[in-house]
């Protein structure tokens, strides 16, 4: 079930600057999201919002190799978030899923089937994927706002262009194909728990996700 939407009329462009983790303990998130090493890609703020079931969406990191990937899944363990998915091999590579103590999912992946190095702290790409109820009329929403297609396909997926402040990507999938990846029910009620910082104004997209104006994140440390 899908969350509840409203639009609001805006014309001016705009960009992901920002991405904002809406959670109810903003002390042991924090603890949690510098020891899982992306606490520089996210911001946290105190909330105590109803959210029951999937969320509507997931963070995606991209590393270098399979050592990597068991690297941040075993710190978020060791951090106290859950494993949805074990990381294992598969045609695109090697993946796991974990949940964080605040409840957001987050996905670590690489399209390497072999280590070439060891095992680093480096994140190589961040994408905020959000399940949506039609990709091609959201993607359109997207666009209507000013934010540029780089990967599109058809109705089942849709990338955004990151914008020159942001390190992190807009992504778009289908809702119960993203929740059926992650390893969860499809089914959610209430907040998405995330907030979308943009460098427009503030608005509501087609499934519920909301923008603000937000300044952009501090460059990431390399």
């Amino acid at each position: 079930m899908a969350i509840t939407a409203s639009t609001a009329a805006h014309t001016s462009p705009t960009s992901l600057a920002s991405v904002t983790l809406e959670v109810a303990d903003l002390d042991g998130a924090s603890r949690f999201y510098s020891a899982f090493g992306v606490d520089s890609y996210i911001r946290l703020r105190a909330s105590e919002a109803r959210s029951i079931g999937f969320r509507g969406f997931t963070l995606a990191l991209t590393v270098s190799g399979p050592a990597t990937v068991d690297g941040f899944v075993g710190v978020a363990v060791a951090a106290g978030a859950t494993v949805l998915k074990p990381a294992v091999k598969s045609l695109w590579g090697y993946g796991g899923v974990v949940q964080a103590p605040d409840g957001a999912i987050w996905k670590i992946a690489t399209s390497a089937k072999k280590d070439t190095g060891p095992a680093t702290r480096e994140i190589d790409e961040v994408v905020v994927l959000i399940g949506v109820e039609d990709v091609k009329a959201t993607r359109e929403f997207y666009v209507g706002r000013g934010l540029r297609v780089a990967k599109s396909f058809g109705g089942k997926y849709a990338e955004f262009a990151p914008g020159h402040s942001s390190p992190i990507k807009l992504a778009l999938y289908k809702r119960r194909a993203l929740a059926k990846d992650l390893g969860v029910l499809a089914d959610g009620t209430g907040s998405h728990r995330i907030v979308l910082g943009g460098t427009a104004g503030a608005f509501t997209d087609l499934d519920g996700f909301a923008w603000e104006p937000a300044a952009s994140l501090a460059p990431t440390p390399s």
